[in-house]
């Protein structure tokens, strides 16, 4: 439910209408963890460190999934370039210089 002064995101085809927001969360790191992580980035960074790790990790994680969904989407065989791979790929760069010119 939108309010007063309350974030929203508003979706126009491929637009994003709204602003985003920092969202406080509750985390619990051992003690050793915190005390690696202030020594590295110092005690008022953590929160932008923790988040562009987070961030990181999201995206590897992603690309992981697309990765495994892609497995078996192309055929072990039937290539163009099963035969003779260096005379296929020399013909793909003739093919892009002459269309270049």
């Amino acid at each position: 439910m939108l309010g007063i002064g309350r974030p929203y995101l508003l979706t126009l085809g491929a637009v994003v209408v709204g602003y985003a927001v920092a969202i406080r969360l509750h985390i619990t790191l051992d003690d050793t963890l915190v005390r690696d992580l202030d020594h590295i980035i110092g005690a008022r960074e953590r929160s932008s460190f923790i988040a562009t790790a987070v961030r990181r990790a999201i995206d590897e994680y992603q690309r992981s999934e697309a990765l495994e969904a892609a497995l078996g989407s192309i055929m072990d065989s039937e290539h163009d370039w099963d035969t003779d791979p260096g005379a296929w790929v020399r013909a793909q760069r003739t093919d892009r210089e002459q269309r270049a010119s």
